[in-house]
């Protein structure tokens, strides 16, 4: 088996890779049958020479190869026919912007294998770069209040050497002690914000005594999908309704903004679901929250506020609560939002890493053995769309 690795084609570049140099040793070592090629970049974490050093081809040209992968989208001009292609390919939401190149893929009659749709049995995602987005997107959110308030000034992330220092960075946090923090969402996200929110020390609350109860230190609280929604007709609902029938019901996020400081996304949105925070819940007189950290990032979407995307180097900008416009976000009208779209680039090394890490540990060995995790993470094979993904059917139309 030939596996080679892709040069990020995407403007701007990432930097990510889905293997380090040490890893694609690793693999060699543990699997002979397996050669591993890559193309020369320039913009990757990790230089030519040390994968070359590792026992890595360096080549152009992977035609030669079996399998194909990348981390973000590939470039139609760099897809081969006939080729097995693993990376985030941001089509099965049916992203309009993406629909020629899962066109593309069929028409080559390539099999594509989309990290994301890589799962369980039971359904559960296997690997992602979820956790590193949270660890970024918590600390940007420091950040951001940091700015706010003037009470203190951290380095942007990607002028850090890796987590250590972003970590000895935290030193530097001051928060009043009725500092209060809302973290939405349960998966990978929210467990790498929650490492964040463990390493500043910060309090983890029950939902009750968080909207009733004062406390003399910072604390948060981590809500999940039937924490801040409920049904519109008063009855219980449950999750397995609430993803059936999202229409039905509706936000009840402003309780918790209304006595909160800061917001902190890491649920997962789907379309249909119900509008989170309304423009003019963040224009209520009540509306306390003064950063949101919309680590989900949908624009124009459950967060009323999240107008933009915002970028590594600029991870932040003003949101005027009145107006409904951006603004300067030391205005007292304006809130501060961070809504960084690809948070884990500005830790590249140590995302990459702990990627390579889940993959050659949970999905390497079926790629080997021929199992169920690559067949049903397959989106394309044979020029048409598998089972799980016909539903694609219209869009690709």
């Amino acid at each position: 088996m030939k596996i080679g690795l892709l040069k990020e084609g995407k403007v701007p570049p990432d930097k990510r890779v889905p293997f380090s140099p040490n890893q694609c040793a690793s693999i060699l070592k543990l699997y002979p049958s397996i050669s591993l090629y890559i193309q020369p970049s320039i913009n990757r974490c990790f230089s030519d020479l040390e994968y070359k050093k590792n026992g890595v081809i360096l080549t152009e040209d992977l035609s030669v190869c079996d399998i194909i992968m990348g981390v973000k989208e590939v470039p139609i001009n760099m897809l081969i026919d006939d080729k097995i292609f693993f990376f985030f390919s941001h089509t099965i939401k049916k992203q309009p912007y993406n629909k020629l190149l899962l066109q593309t893929i069929l028409k080559k009659n390539i099999q594509l294998v989309d990290y994301e749709t890589l799962i369980t049995e039971n359904n559960q995602r296997i690997i992602g770069f979820g956790r590193y987005a949270g660890i970024v997107g918590c600390y940007n959110t420091f950040l951001a209040y940091g700015k706010k308030t003037k009470t203190y000034d951290l380095n942007f992330p990607q002028l850090l050497k890796d987590k250590n220092e972003l970590e000895k960075e935290l030193l530097k946090i001051s928060l009043p002690q009725d500092f209060k923090i809302i973290l939405t969402g349960s998966g990978r996200v929210s467990h790498g914000v929650i490492e964040i929110l463990d390493m500043l020390g910060i309090k983890k609350v029950d939902k009750l005594d968080f909207l009733d109860q004062q406390y003399n230190y910072p604390v948060y609280v981590q809500l999940d999908s039937l924490d801040y929604v409920e049904r519109m007709d008063n009855k219980v609902g449950s999750k397995n309704d609430f993803y059936a029938h999202p229409s039905d019901y509706r936000s009840i996020l402003y309780k918790y903004t209304d006595c909160a400081d800061m917001l902190i996304t890491g649920h997962y949105y789907a379309r249909g679901n119900p509008i989170l925070l309304h423009k003019s819940d963040i224009a209520s007189s009540t509306f306390k929250v003064k950063v949101v950290g919309d680590i989900s990032c949908d624009i124009n979407g459950p967060v009323g506020c999240t107008i933009r995307p915002s970028t590594i180097e600029k991870p932040i900008y003003g949101y005027n609560r009145l107006t409904q416009l951006e603004d300067n976000y030391h205005n007292n009208d304006a809130i501060v939002v961070m809504a960084v779209d690809n948070l884990p680039c500005a830790l590249p090394m140590d995302a990459s890493i702990h990627f390579g890490e889940v993959f050659i540990n949970k999905v390497l060995p079926d790629l080997i053995s021929d199992q169920n995790i690559i067949s049903r993470g397959t989106i394309t094979r044979n020029g048409e769309l598998t089972s799980r993904f016909k539903y694609l059917a219209d869009y690709i139309k």
